[in-house]
């Protein structure tokens, strides 16, 4: 079975993470092919929308799977790999098509950054929002997540879901602006059906100018980070704590 099903119903195209048992944690393959499934909705024309949602019922994305940080070895790989989730997530992005992640279950870590890559988000109430590294791997993200996050969530909101590892459901991320639709699981699918045919309904470069130009707003003074990345993914504390959470133990950080 398909770590990742990519299928076009008509016009819109369907991306599904289907690691359910792994609460679809991302894999090395399924990042390629999310960047390859944007690809195609661009070279499409028939394609007029991008959804992306996670198999099971339990987890939009609960991040990357974090058995492939266990060849990591200084702050090199931190960069190198930050590169790469830049490089997919800008795609994700700059899908010239309306692009939008229904969420159930655990939307964390790589998820909450793909679905913040996203130009809508429908979820529901008990839905979980997060990424709590200061308490699991004691790694970092990248400068273009931190302003992904500050840019939907504002800087106070991020730094309390960052610091204090907080985990916001669905209702309390409506609230924060960060998700656009609210229903009940059992009227999920008529809501997402009725929101995708709106966005089908209307005009493909008025929808392409706005999410372009905002897009640009929030790029257009972002920083280099590479310091602030090797130095994190290059410390005592990160290379602890792979193994001790994929063990399930508990991590003593040194702040080194």
């Amino acid at each position: 079975m398909s770590e990742l099903l990519v299928t076009a119903d008509g016009p819109v195209l369907r991306v599904v993470f289907n690691r359910p048992a792994q609460h679809n944690a991302l894999t090395w393959a399924m990042w390629d092919g999310l960047y390859a499934a944007c690809e195609r909705a661009d070279d499409d024309p028939d394609i007029k929308l991008l959804v992306l949602s996670g198999a099971g019922g339990r987890a939009f994305v609960a991040g990357t799977d974090i058995g492939q940080f266990t060849s990591f070895t200084d702050g090199s790989d931190g960069i190198a790999y930050e590169r790469k989730m830049q490089r997919i997530i800008d795609r994700l992005e700059q899908v010239r098509v309306p692009t939008m992640a229904v969420v159930e279950g655990y939307c964390v870590g790589g998820g909450l950054v793909v679905a913040a890559a996203c130009d809508l988000r429908l979820a529901v109430p008990g839905a979980k929002f997060g990424a709590p590294i200061a308490k699991t791997l004691g790694n970092c993200l990248s400068m273009n997540t931190y302003s992904l996050l500050v840019h939907h969530l504002g800087p106070a909101r991020t730094l309390d879901m960052l610091l204090r590892a907080r985990m916001y459901t669905g209702t309390e991320a409506q609230a924060a602006g960060f998700v656009a639709e609210l229903c009940e699981p059992d009227d999920l699918p008529a809501r997402q059906a009725e929101v995708e045919e709106r966005l089908l309904s209307h005009a493909p470069l008025s929808m392409w100018a706005a999410k372009e130009a905002v897009r640009r707003l929030r790029v257009a003074n972002l920083p280099d980070a590479d310091d602030i990345v090797s130095t994190v993914f290059g410390s005592d504390d990160f290379h602890t704590a792979v193994p001790a959470f994929l063990a399930k133990e508990k991590v003593t950080w040194k702040g080194r």
